[in-house]
């Protein structure tokens, strides 16, 4: 009995790892992205105090700045890797690989194209950026350095993502499986080794460019094994035209995104201090690092997704984006709630006292991280259907609409980080409405339906964080290393988690609903009801 028992068990086991259809790709894949997220938690939540301790307050708070920064003109790239991404997805079941070639081709094409732009305006920030952020005498030539390199990297990092944007196009992310995590150790491992030869943010801009040649050659190689049809085939003038054409609106999109991301931080730096975009992002790490399980899931199942809008079958497609929507708003209930109840002592065992910013900028904080990861959830469907002119212009005035009400309330106002929040909310109200509406009419989605189906679980949301607020004002913060410390918060933690988990759940979804994530849940574990 036992060993049949460990007989069906070890049947399974194969199962769970098998690629036979488009579920069980996208779980492998969110699988393989869940893995390499938390080696990411792993070793952003051990190397950051070093960081924090290496650096200062002010150089890790320029070393946030420069990464924004860079960040924006990160689009120079024409991003040609993000349209051979999607561009494949959609044709993932073709089998003209000759065609696929020449994709690869009007990819490095484009790449070459835009390089001369990159690479000045990589080389104007390297210059005006001490100035841009007031940097003291003795710390100007180690910034411009530091800067200099992440612009190399920026460089190396479009071509080196190349093979890994085939893999997802071609929906086998998950061939990486563990290799890939154990990359982000080695990442983690060359960040630690910089710090402790004080080699200062130079260093750690080196790591990082060592770190991106290493998972280039990585995911090369993982490519060259799983796709037999790689290779570059000479494109036609048309065929690069109109590659061209779409990286201009995936380029014209990512700097779009980039200024959504890290527009807070640029403006609270300049025109604030650069001290208090350490604090900053020290007290959104959590909330940022935790929603971060959206963004995993959904990457998991987009080639899968594309693949469907592909073959026109928009009702499954309508289908797949309700049960994306209703996963992603248990996710970020459960996480904002133990954000809202546990940053401040996570924070003060974390990396110390006086780095949280405090309750009302802690809540706005995550209303700003739970409003963007909806917004990037209907962005990443709009990207499948190819047709993004209109996504690009709402998220242009989107974004002009934050940086400008921003610096308002920060510069004029004096509002520092609840300024920057406002600002962010005040603007990102427009793709709150714009893209579900877009979406809407290509999976022929009623809006009022939309605005329906979120009543329920926006207003259980709302009572649980009301509830949580209420509970926060009465932990023992001060005195919380003396009651048990990391085992104790971990143990409150995951019962904080188990507790939220289980009442939005039951309270916010529909029958029909709890069943589909149900279902998931069993498909991602290879158990089915049969056996």
């Amino acid at each position: 009995m036992v060993n049949n028992r460990f007989l069906s068990i070890f049947k399974k086991i194969p199962k769970l790892f098998s690629d036979s259809n488009l579920s069980k790709k996208a779980s492998l894949n969110a699988i393989t992205s869940l893995l390499d997220y938390f080696a990411n938690i792993i070793v952003a939540f051990l190397v950051t105090p070093i960081i924090v301790a290496g650096l200062g307050d002010y150089y890790y708070g320029a070393w946030q700045i420069l990464k924004g920064l860079i960040g924006y003109i990160s689009p120079a790239s024409g991003r040609p890797a993000q349209a051979l991404k999607f561009t494949l997805a959609q044709q993932q079941n073709s089998s003209d690989f000759e065609l696929k070639r020449k994709y690869v081709g009007s990819t490095l094409v484009v790449f070459a194209l835009f390089l001369p732009l990159m690479t000045l305006l990589g080389a104007l920030l390297t210059w005006f950026i001490p100035y841009w952020i007031k940097t003291p005498a003795q710390y100007v030539w180690g910034v411009r350095v530091a800067c200099a390199v992440l612009v190399v990297n920026l460089i190396v990092d479009t071509i080196a993502t190349i093979p890994r944007s085939v893999l997802q196009g071609e929906n086998k992310g998950y061939k990486r499986m563990g290799l890939s995590t154990l990359l982000v150790f080695l990442g983690g491992g060359l960040t630690w080794l910089a710090l402790y030869l004080n080699s200062g943010i130079i260093g750690l801009a080196c790591a990082t460019l060592l770190t991106t040649c290493i998972q280039g050659l990585f995911f090369l190689q993982v490519m060259h094994t799983n796709s037999p049809w790689i290779g570059v085939a000479k494109p036609t003038k048309g065929e690069v035209r109109s590659f061209l054409g779409l990286s201009w609106w995936f380029m014209a999109w990512n700097l779009v995104n980039i200024l959504m991301m890290a527009s807070d931080v640029v403006v609270l730096g300049l025109l604030n201090s650069v001290e208090s975009v350490t604090n900053y992002t020290l007290s959104k790490y959590a909330p940022e690092t935790g929603i971060s399980i959206v963004a995993m899931m959904v990457f998991g199942i987009l080639p899968g997704l594309a693949g469907i809008i592909g073959s026109r079958d928009l009702a499954k497609a309508a289908k797949i984006r309700g049960e994306l929507m209703s996963f992603t708003w248990l996710i970020v209930t459960v996480l904002g709630t133990g954000i809202l109840l546990w940053n401040e002592i996570f924070l003060q065992m974390w990396v110390g006292p006086n780095h949280y910013v405090g309750n009302v900028q802690n809540i706005l904080i995550i209303f700003v991280v739970i409003q963007f990861v909806f917004i990037r959830n209907d962005a990443n469907i709009i990207d499948l259907t190819l047709r993004l002119n209109k996504k690009v212009i709402l998220g242009a005035i989107s974004v002009a609409v934050s940086i400008g009400v921003a610096s308002f309330l920060v510069y004029f106002l004096k509002m520092g980080i609840i300024g920057v929040c406002l600002g962010l909310i005040i603007g990102r109200l427009l793709l709150s409405i714009a893209y579900p509406v877009l979406n809407g009419r290509f999976l022929k989605i009623k809006f009022t339906t939309q605005l329906r189906a979120i009543i329920r679980p926006g207003l259980v949301t709302l009572l649980i964080f009301i509830t949580t607020i209420g509970i926060e004002r009465i932990l023992p913060i001060s005195r919380w290393h003396s009651l048990g410390g990391w085992i104790l918060f971990i143990l409150a933690a995951g019962l904080t988690a188990l507790v939220t988990l289980t009442i939005a759940f039951f309270l916010g979804l529909t029958r029909g609903q709890e069943n589909v994530i149900l279902q998931r849940v069993r498909t991602v574990l290879s158990i089915s009801r049969k056996s």
